[in-house]
Formats: structure tokens, C-alpha cells, sequence
């Protein structure tokens, strides 16, 4: 079972060829077995799971089923679950209990999905390779010695192996796009204020936003449908209606305008990326789309404008961990300037407190205009480069990463060769636009990404250039030689 789509057990769900408990405990079983060889999983939610899938089960024979009646998948441990633990990747919070369910979480429930449990993480969701969690890093199925991407690799190592056949993620920066790239998998950032941050440990409020990771465009448009919607507890949340994602995956992309941009292909892009790149265009050239190229003349200003916007956001969304409230508290001590100091000194990683400090000193009397006022100027322009762009084709289409997983440990000393993993990711988030990679290749045995942006609320068309894709082609289906039929 482990080895259909989501949409696919749905299927086998509703055609009774399974119930919800046999799929539970079949996964159950393989994220026993497989899952220490991966590190994906930082919680187990087994008895809850089974429980949920009972629930489904008898919903369905009632004919009350909710549309993701009995369906596995795995939070990102930064979504707060009612009675279980929710971590963010820290020792800050290592033993906070949530006391309620996330909106997206509460959505999924109210679907009918079964949580199997919460992954691993980048610490605060802050990193490109999941090796700053306090839990110590997941491993890439299809190598595992290589990192699965940041900062939801958990959850993209638990899809690519066949843990789970979907899981969230959050965005920041890339966070859902580069692993479902680096894993071999479809994952969707949607529009900013699509999908509820309520509940969402918040690194960067203006730049976080939630979304899926599954296998293919059919998993992500079924799971999209169940967690986009208006929130009246997220003031950033959009009061829009949703759309039909799975409707809208018609296939047909006939006189579809695709749009390169120049600043996707730089001469120092490895050239088989770039070649996977330039073959998925041919195949969609093949199915009627049309393509020209385009200009982002700010794209290499996003980075650095990223890494002074996020870091200010992430310097005061964790003011709140000091020690008193909740969370880790060091201990024995001295004064209250003692805790404070020891308790975040103590609960914080180094890629945490490193974002802190710039975000901080980017705050500060006398530099918040120089840095924060003008890498938000600049964000500007990088959004009107890319409506620019828009106004003349549908979609942008491009790499999503620079290169294939790499080596745990590799980049760990060099935090800006860190950061630019996210060199194609990041201005979108940026711009608040939705985007989605998809699975084109392979080089050295390791999946390559493409990435589609659409404009706002287009998420069912860059949703339905992926499906179309993803029926001409396997790469979707390609999977790692990981854990056998267990």
C-alpha cells in the first residue's frame, strides 16, 4: 500500500479494497522499522493515529466520510497539535506540549486524515538541509548520507521513502520547494495568506505560509482544497473562496505562455540541471504550451534582502522565548537578567541565535532605515519584476535549486554557501506569489526539481501545468531504494 499516491488510496479506500486501519498500521509498521535509518520522524502519534483511522472507517460505512476520510499524513513539528508535543526542531521548546490544534492541522482533522506524526525540522524552520534541528539532522532516502533539504526535510524524507504518502510544510524561503526537489516529490508554497499561519510557529510572519508535500500535482490539489481558507484568527489570512484544485487538473495546457527567466539560468548553474530544466520546457513545448524568455533584474538582490528581513521578523517573533513563560529554562538561575541570558543562550542553536543577532543589529537605533527600510524597498521592486513578467506570460518556469542534495556536513561551516540553496526559491516568497516543484530528473542517481511560479491565487494553474507534466512523464513516480517492501 505504501507505494500508491494519496489519490490513489483514496481510491482503494472508497472502493473498499482496504480500510483505514490496515493502511494505518501497515505505515505505522514501516515507520518502525525504516524510520531509524531516516530520522524523519521527531514524534509518533500512533495510538492517536489509530484511532482516527477507526473514526474514518466508520464514517465511511455510514457514508458521512469527510473527503480525506482515513488518509495518512505527517505534520511538520511546527504546526501545533492539541496534547502533543510540538518542538520546532529546538531545545527551546523540547518539552512544550501544545495546547490546541493549528488551523491547518484542526482543517486536516476536520477532513478526515489520519496524523501519523510530526517531522523533523530546521531549528525555527531556519535552514537549508535540516541539519540545525536539535534532534540532529534527517537523511535523504535516495542517499543517506546526503541532507533531504530545509527546513522540512522530515517531512519530504518521509514522503520519499514511503513513510507517509503526504505531509505539510512551511515555506519561508524555499522551505517546502527545495526538499521536494532534493527528495524526488511535488510540493506546493501557495499564495501568501492562502492558507492560515494560525498555530504556526512563526519564524518570519510575513514571509511563512504552509503548504503540502506529496508525490504528485493530483496529492497536492487534494490536499490544498482541505487547507486553504479564510481564518478570522490570522489577520494575514485572505477572505477568499477556494478553489476546485483537482477540478482545475484538466491537463490541458494548450497556448499556455511560459515564461524563462534569464536570472534562472546563470553560467555557474550546474549544467545538467540546467539540461533537466531545458527538457521538461521541451515536453511541455510538445503538449502546446509556448515559451519566451523573461527578466527578473532584481533576482540577485533577493537573498540579501531575505537575509535582512527574515532575520529582523525571526528577532522579534523569539523575543517571546525567554525562560518565563514556557519552554526551556536553564537552570539555578542567578537573577533575571541570568535566565534570560542562560535560558536563550542554553535553548537556541548557533544558526538561530546567529539570525537573531543580524536581525536584532538590523532593528537598532540608527540602522533600521539603512538595512530593514531598504531591503524592503528592494522587495518591492523584486515583487514588480515579477508582475512585470507576469503581465506577460502565465508562468514562470525554472530551476528550483542550484544543485542535488549534497553531503551532511558539507556546507555546515559556510552559512552564505547555505543560504544560496535558496537562490531560485526565495524571491517568491518575497513577492508572496505561489510556486510548485515538480520532480524532472535525476543526476548521479539524485531527483532534480523545476519549479513553476504562477501569480496570485493561481495555484490551480501551476497546479495543472505540473499535472500535465506529470502525464508525460515518470520521473513522479521514480522512487529511492530505500527499505524494500517492508
Amino acid at each position: 500500500m505504501h507505494d500508491k499516491t494519496l489519490t490513489q488510496l483514496k481510491a482503494g479506500l472508497d472502493a473498499g479494497d482496504f480500510s483505514a486501519r490496515e493502511l494505518t498500521e501497515h505505515l505505522l509498521a514501516r515507520i518502525e522499522q525504516l524510520d531509524p535509518r531516516l530520522n524523519s520522524f521527531v514524534t509518533r502519534t500512533a495510538e492517536q493515529a489509530r484511532a482516527q483511522a477507526d473514526a474514518a472507517d466508520q464514517a465511511r460505512a455510514a457514508g458521512t466520510n469527510a473527503p480525506l476520510a482515513g488518509l495518512p499524513l505527517a505534520h511538520k513539528d511546527i504546526f501545533c497539535t492539541d496534547g502533543v508535543r510540538t518542538a520546532c526542531g529546538s531545545r527551546m521548546l523540547d518539552n512544550f506540549v501544545a495546547p490546541y490544534d493549528a488551523t491547518v492541522v484542526e482543517k486536516m482533522q476536520a477532513a478526515g486524515a489520519v496524523m501519523l506524526g510530526k517531522t523533523n525540522m530546521d531549528e525555527f524552520a531556519m535552514g537549508s538541509s535540516n541539519e540545525t534541528s536539535y534532534y540532529g539532522p534527517a537523511r535523504n532516502p535516495w542517499n543517506t548520507d546526503k541532507v533531504p533539504g530545509g527546513s522540512s526535510g522530515g517531512s519530504a524524507a518521509a514522503v520519499a521513502a514511503r513513510l507517509t504518502p503526504a505531509a505539510t510544510g512551511t515555506d519561508t524561503g524555499g522551505s517546502i520547494r527545495q526538499p521536494a526537489a532534493l527528495n524526488g516529490l511535488t510540493g506546493l508554497k501557495p499564495t501568501y495568506g492562502r492558507v492560515s499561519r494560525w498555530g504556526m510557529i512563526a519564524f518570519a510572519s510575513s514571509l511563512d505560509q504552509a503548504g503540502p508535500l506529496a508525490r504528485t500535482a493530483e496529492d497536492c490539489a487534494l490536499l490544498l482544497g482541505a487547507m486553504a481558507g479564510h481564518d478570522p484568527k490570522d489577520s494575514t489570512c485572505v477572505d477568499r473562496p477556494v478553489e476546485d484544485y483537482s477540478a482545475a487538473l484538466t491537463g490541458d495546457i494548450q497556448g499556455l505562455k511560459i515564461g524563462l527567466p534569464e536570472q534562472f539560468f546563470p553560467e555557474h548553474l550546474d549544467g545538467r540541471i540546467g539540461d533537466a530544466t531545458r527538457e521538461a520546457v521541451r515536453e511541455l513545448e510538445k503538449r502546446g504550451a509556448k515559451v519566451q524568455w523573461v527578466s527578473l533584474p532584481h533576482l540577485d538582490l533577493s537573498v540579501p534582502a531575505y537575509y535582512v528581513i527574515a532575520p529582523a521578523e525571526a528577532s522579534s517573533n523569539l523575543a517571546r522565548f525567554d525562560g518565563v513563560r514556557y519552554g526551556y529554562r536553564c537552570a539555578q538561575p542567578q537573577s533575571l537578567e541570568d535566565l534570560y541570558k542562560r535560558s536563550r543562550a542554553e535553548g537556541f542553536g548557533s544558526e538561530v541565535k546567529r539570525r537573531i543577532l543580524v536581525g536584532t543589529y538590523a532593528l537598532s537605533e540608527g540602522y533600521y532605515e539603512a538595512y530593514y527600510g531598504r531591503a524592503q524597498r528592494v522587495r518591492t521592486r523584486i515583487r514588480d519584476d515579477f508582475q512585470k513578467a507576469l503581465s506577460e506570460v502565465d508562468v514562470l518556469l525554472g530551476p528550483t535549486a542550484p544543485e542535488c542534495a549534497f553531503d551532511i556536513g558539507a556546507k555546515t561551516d559556510d552559512p552564505v554557501t547555505m543560504y544560496m540553496q535558496d537562490v531560485f526559491t526565495i524571491a517568491v516568497n518575497l513577492a508572496g506569489l505561489p510556486a510548485l516543484s515538480m520532480p524532472a530528473g535525476l543526476v548521479d542517481g539524485l531527483p532534480v526539481g523545476v519549479q513553476a511560479i504562477g501569480d496570485y491565487f493561481r495555484e490551480g494553474r501551476i497546479l495543472n501545468l505540473a499535472h500535465a507534466f506529470q502525464q508525460a512523464t515518470d520521473w513522479h513516480e521514480k522512487a529511492p531504494a530505500f527499505g524494500g517492501e517492508a
